[in-house]
């Protein structure tokens, strides 16, 4: 479930800002984000949410942290839990909750497995992020898993892709079928935030094809962040907690901008209403 926390705070983020989109259920005004390609049929995590939510009004007496707060604040004690101490951090809190949310912008704002390099840069660059923060927030395939239907590609047409690696996914992933079939992102410690997905993909084992373009063994530009990141946990936790602390500020809604839900799947009834 950590995995599938801290993922649901990052494609928050990335569509308009961190402010709870991502959460909204789909109503006759709009379209919500759930149902765009990089959620419909993998997110998850939104029952554990609600529970948080109903559990933090309780204690307040009432709805004074936002659903965008909420995930932020779940996907670092995600990462510290499966992680230890090395990756806790303090979370800017303030955020407000949007009161729409846009399949289309999740669409186009969600960098999918199949882009290269330079595509991963651009989209993180448009989102005001650098390349060091595209090499540590890409860390968080040390846990988790992904569906067949993302590394088919991969592992039948890539050149990038360690042989016995790619044969043994094949069991798991045919050429045709089983497309929700799951394989873990970091197969070596799946469960724990370290670096061994780094490791991986100096022997050219990364999962997912945007993952491998990370390191191409080249000299090219992520190259030399991959190997630091891969014998230097501290570096790795270091530049982690740090761009997420920097993604969890992209667009924020603050001051009497957007809302605090009263329901983190629904926006909250107008007095007029």
């Amino acid at each position: 479930m950590g995995a599938s926390l801290l993922r649901l705070h990052f494609h928050d983020c990335f569509v308009n800002g961190c402010d709870g989109s991502v959460l909204l259920d789909d109503t006759p005004n709009f379209t919500g984000e759930k149902t765009a390609l990089p959620n419909i049929g993998s997110i998850r995590g939104l029952e554990v949410i609600d529970e948080i939510k109903a559990a933090v009004d309780k204690a307040c007496k009432r709805p004074v942290v936002s659903c965008a707060d909420i995930l932020a604040v779940a996907a670092r004690d995600s990462v510290s839990i499966l992680g230890g101490s090395l990756y806790w951090y303090k979370v800017p809190l303030g955020r407000r909750d949007a009161r729409t949310a846009s399949k289309d912008a999740a669409n186009s704002n969600l960098p999918p497995p199949f882009f290269s390099f330079s595509q991963l840069l651009a989209n993180f660059q448009a989102h005001g992020l650098d390349l060091q923060d595209l090499v540590a927030l890409s860390g968080a395939h040390t846990i988790g898993f992904a569906q067949c239907s993302t590394f088919r590609n991969r592992i039948y047409n890539d050149t990038n892709i360690e042989p016995n690696f790619a044969s043994s996914l094949q069991s798991t992933c045919p050429k045709s079928g089983g497309d929700s079939n799951l394989s873990p992102l970091d197969r070596f410690t799946p469960s724990r935030v370290d670096t061994s997905y780094y490791t991986s993909l100096l022997s050219k084992r990364g999962l997912l094809h945007s993952d491998q373009e990370l390191f191409k063994g080249d000299g090219s530009e992520s190259d030399s962040l991959v190997r630091l990141y891969s014998r230097n946990p501290f570096a790795f936790a270091r530049d982690f907690k740090a761009s997420m602390i920097k993604m969890g500020n992209m667009k924020p809604l603050t001051g009497n901008a957007g809302e605090i839900r009263v329901n983190c799947r629904k926006v909250n009834k107008m007095l007029s209403e």
